[in-house]
């Protein structure tokens, strides 16, 4: 699983912007490390982590196993939670052990940062620099542990794309065990496996990924079910959260019931839509090309879009960009991006006691203006692709009928 790296002058450019990116997020956030995260200070000063406040808040400080303490274990899949317990053996006992948890755990994201981006420099070197410059992503760098996740479920489409498909399970079963958000892209691999009359290899690839998976999980949930069931279980629970387009319409007066039942609704339109998309093409897409349109457009109508989702996001915008024409529509998500980061902590320093911060209605229109920008992007990319003149594309009645009514010989 070699993935070889020439030290060009391109490469250092990217290492460098890499490390720039670092430094900002860390001068962005070094205000709460100084001031010991305090509230509302963290909020007022967008400079919040979960990496110091759940250090206290789940007994890491003391060494505990992450999915020991039952209600109090952590809310994340089980190599999230290792990472998470592993590196308080790292942090030095001597001094602010918060702080030294903090640092320890950023320097590990800004590795996993410069990596990601040597990565999709490898994939998409025409805009690989857009990672490491991205307004949204140097805000929200070092949140969460995300970068663990997002790692992992890049190597898993880069090796998908090359054809090494049981590399590419193991890899995204690892990522699925670190974040589980790229479950998702379970089903564009399935997809275009079908695309392809590949159903021998479709299975085994969801089989590697779900034994992998299991065998990850299983001495957790063996050992510790119940802490180990706590972060699919307050995912299950959950109610519209910060960043949802339902929350923001019930911030505007418009109130929904069975929001679980809208955001599974709209998961299966999208899971349709995006079949007819990929039917769509002769020659069938890579994972890299539609990951970003699927991921997005499922963020945008889930039930909770957290401010470092665009993490998540950014990589695989650039795997989706095919032409220079496709940056300004990058830049204008990335406004709507920046403009929702500011909007989301100036409206928790307001819930969080401030005397000051953005009132439910202006936050509600900030967040409706970041999923715009987001399925704005995602038009430009599908209608980019859609107009390739490369792909020798059928009438769309004819292929829509074909899929919908056709015999088993019409499907792709």
């Amino acid at each position: 699983m070699r993935i070889s790296i020439s030290w060009s002058s391109a490469t250092k450019l990217l290492i460098l912007l890499s490390l720039l990116a670092g430094v900002l997020s860390f001068v962005k956030f070094n205000h709460c490390v100084n001031t010991n995260w305090s509230t509302p200070d963290v909020d007022i000063h967008a400079c919040y982590s979960d990496i110091p406040s759940l250090f206290t808040d789940r007994n890491l400080d003391t060494h505990q196993w992450s999915y020991s303490n039952g209600d109090k274990s952590v809310e994340y899949p089980v190599i999230t939670g290792a990472i998470m317990w592993a590196t308080t053996w790292l942090s030095p006992s001597s001094g602010n052990e918060i702080r030294n948890y903090y640092y320890i755990n950023a320097f590990l994201i800004v590795l996993l940062l410069i990596f990601t981006v040597l990565l999709i420099g490898r994939m998409r070197p025409k805009f690989a620099y857009l990672v490491a410059i991205a307004p949204a992503l140097i805000a929200s760098l070092f949140i969460n542990w995300d970068m663990w996740g997002i790692i992992t479920m890049i190597l898993a489409i880069f090796y998908f794309d090359k054809r090494r498909y049981s590399v590419s399970a193991v890899l995204m079963a690892i990522s699925i065990a670190t974040k589980f958000f790229p479950v998702l892209l379970l089903l564009p691999v399935f997809l275009i496996f079908w695309k392809e009359r590949k159903v021998r290899a479709a299975i085994q690839y969801t089989l590697i990924t779900f034994l992998v998976w299991s065998a990850i999980n299983a001495p957790v949930f063996l050992t510790t079910p119940q802490g180990w069931w706590r972060f699919y279980g307050l995912n299950l629970d959950r109610d519209a959260d910060w960043g949802s387009i339902w929350y923001a319409l019930s911030l505007l007066g418009i109130n929904m019931s069975h929001i679980n039942y809208f955001s599974i609704l709209s998961l299966a339109v999208i899971a349709v839509l995006l079949a007819l998309y990929l039917f769509d093409f002769e020659i069938t897409p890579s994972l890299s090309q539609v990951s970003f349109i699927l991921m997005a457009t499922v963020l945008c109508f889930g039930k909770v879009y957290s401010p470092q989702y665009v993490l998540w996001l950014v990589p695989l915008a650039i795997l989706g960009m095919r032409e220079k024409r496709d940056v300004p529509a990058f830049w204008i998500w990335q406004g709507g991006e920046v403009i929702y980061h500011l909007a989301i902590w100036q409206h928790l320093a307001l819930v969080s006691g401030a005397h000051f911060g953005l009132p439910d209605g202006a936050y509600a229109i900030a967040t409706l203006i970041r999923i715009a920008t987001t399925l704005y992007f995602v038009s430009v990319l599908v209608r980019r692709n859609l107009a390739n003149p490369s792909k020798a594309r059928r009438r769309a009645h004819e292929r829509l009928a074909d899929f919908l009514f056709g015999t088993a010989e019409s499907y792709p």
